[in-house]
């Protein structure tokens, strides 16, 4: 394993790196998530306000606190949410120019298995040409 060759070190750094992106990804989606549930209680809290049923109305002030609180939960949500799309962007960019280093080095290694193939048949070619002269 420690002989591994500096293009498959790479593909093993790019795999690990699309799994962060995966794992961001997957952070997002629980944030919008969680975010689509507190739109959902809002949208209930706003109706139980506006009832005409009088038992809500007796818990208007109530309904409004929990309004303030959803809304500033709803803001930080939307800020992780921001912050989570942006560590998505520098994932997926990390993973990408590892990807294309992975590829440079893997064409390097077989341009360099091919000019010492070359090599080794030029050798054998000369050794084989020395022989047969004498």
């Amino acid at each position: 394993m420690a002989d591994q060759s500096r293009s498959a070190k790479l593909g093993r750094l790019v795999k690990v790196q699309r799994h962060l992106e995966h794992m961001a990804e997957n952070e997002l989606a629980a944030t919008s998530r969680a975010r689509a549930e507190i739109a959902d209680d809002l949208d209930a809290v706003v109706e139980a306000i506006g009832s005409v049923d009088s038992i809500h109305q007796r818990f208007a002030s109530i309904y409004s606190g929990q309004i303030s609180r959803l809304t500033a939960k709803d803001q930080h949500l939307h800020t992780v949410q921001q912050v989570q799309e942006q560590k998505i962007l520098r994932e997926k960019a990390k993973a990408d120019r590892l990807a294309e280093r992975a590829v440079s080095a893997r064409e390097e290694e077989d341009n360099e298995a091919q000019e010492r193939a070359i090599q080794e048949l030029l050798d054998i070619h000369f050794v084989l040409q020395g022989r047969s002269e004498t």
